[in-house]
């Protein structure tokens, strides 16, 4: 049980952009509420780290790759699947904000 959570904890960090602030606050809260008043709680944005970044984007192509049909075993179609996969995460990435 204690691993659920642990697993909980750092997935809410790493995938939610409030995630770590909620958990481990920096700030009295009336700083983080005039700090965060240009920003909403359903802004997503790219993260800095780059391991981060990476589960970040490995998780949106593994969403994409979902809604999908599946990969297919031609060499061919692979590399148009992929195109395609491609095209969809870098329309995701252009229309989120500060990318």
């Amino acid at each position: 049980m204690f691993e659920v959570t642990v697993l909980f904890l750092f997935v809410a960090c790493v995938f939610l952009p409030w995630g770590c602030n909620m958990l481990f606050p920096a700030k009295s809260p009336q700083q983080s509420d005039s700090a965060c008043d240009s920003c909403s709680d359903s802004e997503l944005r790219i993260p800095e780290d780059p391991t981060v970044k990476h589960h970040f984007l490995e998780h949106l192509q593994s969403e994409i790759e979902s809604t999908l049909f599946p990969r297919p075993t031609d060499s061919i179609l692979q590399r148009h699947y992929n195109a395609l996969v491609r095209a969809e995460v870098e329309t995701r990435l252009a229309a989120m904000p500060d990318s």
